[in-house]
């Protein structure tokens, strides 16, 4: 059985980096990720630059029903 979970992240470097940086702080506390689905990218600008960027993903993890 699967779940869905909806995050948003943000990095001041990328939409790749807020993508990982998501994924990476998600593993921490969610086992069995098995799947990301990008489902918007925005960004703050401050004059002419991005100054952060933001994702928001769903995360795909599996439910283990044996865990105790």
């Amino acid at each position: 059985m699967e779940k869905h979970l909806m995050i948003t992240g943000t990095s001041t470097v990328s939409w790749k980096d807020a993508i990982l940086q998501t994924i990476a702080e998600a593993s921490k506390t969610i086992d069995y990720l098995t799947g990301v689905t990008i489902i918007n990218q925005k960004a703050k600008i401050n004059g002419k630059k991005i100054t952060e960027y933001y994702v928001d993903v769903d995360l795909t993890f599996m439910i283990d029903r044996d865990r105790e």
